[in-house]
């Protein structure tokens, strides 16, 4: 079963995530933040992880905290679920068009966590979000899950397009990297055998 619940509380966030990568990409969200329910539930339906995430934060404040806690938590269960890595692909990639937009996302499991990110965004906000919390979220998933993650932005003229097409070619190399490769049997893919 490659499932994981994670509950992370702190004086600013509770937030309890559950994963199913061999799910059907269900989706249930509820962090208080419009845009970012809406871009996790592209993350869970394009990448075919079922997923739910319950979040209360100090949206007093802002967002940030229930941004970057929501993807350590997902982060955690996505490196708990994925286990030893057994028969996965590892590797995934994916150029996503939206419209004006696209992006493309190269990643590998490999336990090392690294952002390389170029998203820069032509707006400040998208409706009252924050554009730099896109950044927060995959740094604190890439961290937390080990994962070496590039995310690069060919060209784009709306903030909305961009983080979406973002989200979602996350979701396709996530998909692909999960996926168990038949030819692998039960093998860790690394020379080393271990991830």
């Amino acid at each position: 079963m490659r499932n994981a619940s994670i509950t992370r509380k702190t004086a600013e966030t509770d937030i309890t995530v559950m994963v199913d990568l061999d799910g059907t990409g269900a989706a249930d969200m509820a962090t208080g933040i419009g845009f970012f329910d809406h871009m996790l539930d592209q993350l869970a339906r394009h990448s075919l992880i079922d997923m739910k995430v319950k979040a209360a934060g100090d949206l007093h404040i802002d967002a940030h905290h229930s941004v970057e806690d929501t993807g350590i938590a997902l982060g955690r269960a996505l490196r708990e679920a994925v286990g030893e890595k057994r028969g996965i692909a590892r590797y995934g990639q994916c150029a996503l068009p939206m419209d004006d937009a696209l992006v493309t996302c190269a990643l590998d499991l490999s336990g090392r966590p690294w952002l390389g990110w170029n998203l820069p965004f032509p707006t400040e906000k998208i409706g009252t979000f924050d554009t730099e919390l896109v950044r927060e979220f995959f740094q604190a998933l890439a961290t937390h899950a080990g994962i070496t993650l590039h995310v690069d932005l060919v060209r784009g003229l709306n903030s909305h397009h961009i983080a979406e097409a973002a989200f979602k070619a996350v979701a396709r190399s996530l998909r692909t990297a999960i996926e168990i490769d038949p030819r692998k049997g039960h093998a860790v893919p690394s020379t080393k055998g271990t991830l």
